[in-house]
C-alpha cells in the first residue's frame, strides 16, 4: 500500500456539467413523483379534470421534473467548475491522499 498526496488543479467543465444533469435529473424524478402524488389535492381546481386529467397531470410533472432538473443540474454543474477553477488560481488546488494498491 503507497499512499501517494495529489492536488486537485482543475475540473473538466463538461463533466462536472453532465455529472450535475443526471443528479439533477434524478431530484427531477423524486420531485415529480411528489408533486405528482400531491399536486391534485393541494390544488381545488384540479378536481374538475377528472381520473384522465390527474393521471396526465401526473405524467407531466415527472417527465418535466425530469427535464428541469436534467437542465438546472447541467448549468449549476458548470458554473460551479467554472468558479472552483478560477478559484484554484487563487488557492492552489485541493489536496487528496489517495491509496495505490498493486
Amino acid at each position: 500500500m503507497v499512499l501517494k498526496t495529489t492536488f486537485v488543479m482543475r475540473f473538466g467543465v463538461m463533466t462536472v456539467a453532465k455529472f450535475g444533469a443526471v443528479i439533477g435529473a434524478i431530484y427531477g424524478f423524486i420531485y415529480g413523483i411528489i408533486i405528482a402524488i400531491l399536486g391534485p389535492s393541494l390544488v381545488p381546481m384540479m378536481s374538475g379534470l377528472g381520473a384522465a386529467g390527474m393521471a396526465g397531470f401526473g405524467i407531466a410533472a415527472v417527465i418535466l421534473g425530469i427535464i428541469f432538473g436534467a437542465i438546472f443540474g447541467f448549468i449549476a454543474g458548470a458554473i460551479s467548475a467554472v468558479i472552483y477553477n478560477l478559484i484554484l488560481g487563487f488557492i492552489g488546488g485541493i489536496q487528496m491522499d489517495l491509496d495505490i494498491r498493486e
